[in-house]
C-alpha cells in the first residue's frame, strides 16, 4: 500500500492521527447505512414481487375478458366507447426521505370529465358480460398499478444510493484507511530512528568530551 506524500514530523504524525479516527468513525457510519438501506432495499423488492405477480395476473385475467368481448361486440361500438376518456387521474406525489433517499410517496384520485359519471357510459344492448368484467378489473388494478410504480421507483433510487455509499465505504476501507495506517507507521518508524541517531550523537560527544 502507497503511503502519502507528507514530511516525517510530529505535526504530521498528528494530523494524520486525527484523519485516520474521522475516517474510521466515517467508515462505520456509512457501513451502518449501507446495512440499512440493503435491508429496505431487499424488503421493497419482495414486496415488489409479490405486487408485480398480482398486478400481472389480474391484467392477464382482463385482457383475456376484453379480448372475449371486443370478439363479440362490434369494432366501431369498442372504438367509440373509448375515444374519449371519461375519467381523469389526479395524481399527487409528496415526498420522503428514507436514509437521506428522497423517494416519492404517490396518491391518486379518480376525477370525474366535465359532468360526465365517473363510470363508461354504454348501452347494455351493445355490451357483453365479459367487456363489463375487463372494465371493472381494470379500474381495480389502478390502485395497484401506481403502488408498482411507487415502490419500483423506491427500489431504482435506492439501488442507486447503496452503490454510491459501497463505493465510499470501499475507498475508505481499501484505500484511505490503509494508506493512512501506512503513513503513521513509516512516519513513527522515522520519528523514532531520528530519536536513536540523535541519543547516539549525543553519546559520542560526550564521550568525546571526556576523553580530552
Amino acid at each position: 500500500m502507497a503511503r502519502l506524500n507528507v514530511k516525517p514530523t510530529r505535526m504530521e504524525l498528528s494530523n494524520l492521527k486525527s484523519r485516520l479516527v474521522l475516517s474510521t468513525r466515517g467508515h462505520k457510519l456509512l457501513k451502518d447505512k449501507q446495512d440499512e438501506l440493503m435491508r429496505q432495499f431487499i424488503s421493497l423488492i419482495r414486496e415488489n414481487n409479490v405486487l408485480r405477480d398480482e398486478v400481472e395476473k389480474e391484467l392477464t385475467q382482463a385482457m383475456q375478458s376484453f379480448v372475449v368481448a371486443k370478439s363479440l361486440l362490434n369494432e366501431a361500438f369498442i372504438e367509440e366507447l373509448f375515444a374519449v376518456p371519461s375519467t381523469a387521474v389526479a395524481l399527487d406525489i409528496q415526498e420522503k426521505n428514507i436514509m437521506s433517499v428522497v423517494v416519492p410517496q404517490m396518491n391518486f384520485s379518480i376525477v370525474a370529465e366535465g359532468e360526465k359519471s365517473s363510470d363508461l357510459q354504454y348501452g347494455y344492448l351493445n355490451s357483453n358480460s365479459e367487456l363489463d368484467d375487463s372494465i371493472s378489473s381494470i379500474e381495480e388494478i389502478l390502485p395497484k398499478l401506481l403502488k408498482l410504480t411507487e415502490i419500483e421507483k423506491t427500489c431504482q433510487l435506492l439501488a442507486d444510493e447503496i452503490e454510491k455509499t459501497r463505493r465510499r465505504v470501499n475507498a475508505l476501507e481499501y484505500n484511505m484507511i490503509p494508506q493512512l495506517e501506512e503513513t503513521i507507521r513509516y512516519i513513527q518508524m522515522k520519528l523514532e530512528e531520528n530519536e536513536r541517531s540523535g541519543i547516539v550523537r549525543m553519546m559520542k560527544v560526550k564521550d568525546m568530551g571526556g576523553s580530552k
